[in-house]
């Protein structure tokens, strides 16, 4: 299906860091539309992705006897592929453009749709949470996962408003949040903005799934294996930074996501870079959803895995 609805981000660069080819064996941990795995496959290698969205299989089409699509959490890796499996793992975090774009799906606060925001099938929805969870939760994941400083206003007026009538639609609160923050009142992001980020967040458990599935790549991947991951927003790329950081022996500074961290263990992957790389400006030029993004990545050393939790 060439007419896949999303744009990869980074294509080049995370192909270039994982050295696939014939004989390799890459995990393409966040599926999606498949534009990694294509580009993958394009290079001869094996290709095993995983996508929670059941969705995602449509796909999944016609892609060969190289590939093989396991509706699993990329977290879950390692049950489904073993120790020292892999030559390389792609990561492209957050939620995908055909998500996104698909009101039904409940992520948009520009489209009318049922409140969800589900990646996968299973578990509570965004309204689940919206009309139950208690005042201070509710501003705690705005605040945390949303990084958003009128987290407590927000949560009021939702509790304010639950009172007599739930939500269920997108617009809806969308609206109900931005009449609470008075209006837009010229400002180009849409003031539901980061209550949205936070809510999807806290629905999928995404940054739990993240630190769970970097432990993960670690125990799949053969030693000289490579794992490169893709982060849209500053909390994912803090938890890979830092994961990478400790995991290359070396002992990051603390902050009021990550508290510092002692060295555990030998080093278990080497930078393949220093920091993150960005998008082109062609890149971005071409595609706008592009420009926050971030690319690390490093190689997987002989050491033994670390058993403790990053």
């Amino acid at each position: 299906m060439d007419d896949a609805p999303h744009v990869s981000v980074l294509l080049d660069e995370v192909v270039a860091a994982l050295e696939p080819g014939p004989g390799k064996l890459i995990v393409d941990g966040t599926f999606g539309a498949g534009g990694y795995s294509r580009a993958l496959l394009a290079t001869g290698a094996q290709v095993t992705a995983f996508d929670r969205d059941p969705s995602a299989a449509r796909f999944a089409e016609g892609l060969g006897d190289r590939f093989r699509l396991i509706e699993a959490c990329f977290s879950e890796m390692d049950e489904e592929l073993g120790e020292a499996a892999v030559d390389g793992v792609a990561l492209d975090l957050g939620v995908s453009s055909m998500q996104i774009d698909e009101a039904e799906r409940g992520f948009s606060f520009m489209r009318d749709g049922p409140l969800d925001m589900r990646m996968g099938a299973d578990g509570p929805t965004a309204a689940d949470l919206v009309n139950t969870a208690e005042p201070a939760e509710l501003a705690r994941i705005f605040w945390v996962y949303g990084e958003e400083r009128e987290s407590r206003r927000i949560a009021r007026a939702i509790v304010r408003r639950r009172e007599t009538e739930p939500f269920t639609r997108t617009l809806d609160l969308a609206e109900h949040i931005e009449r609470a923050l008075g209006g837009r009142r010229g400002a180009k992001v849409h003031p539901a903005t980061r209550a949205f980020q936070g809510l999807r967040i806290a629905v999928n458990d995404e940054l739990a799934e993240l630190e769970a599935g970097l432990v993960a790549a670690e125990h799949v991947l053969k030693a000289g294996g490579r794992l490169a991951v893709v982060t849209f927003h500053s909390l994912e790329d803090r938890i890979v930074k830092a994961f990478f950081t400790v995991r290359a022996g070396k002992t990051p500074g603390g902050s009021r996501h990550a508290p510092p961290v002692e060295a555990k263990g030998q080093p278990s992957f080497n930078l393949l870079f220093n920091g993150a790389r960005a998008p082109s400006d062609d890149e971005v030029r071409a595609n706008p959803r592009a420009r926050s993004a971030k690319l690390r990545a490093a190689v997987r050393t002989e050491a033994p895995v670390w058993r403790e939790a990053a």
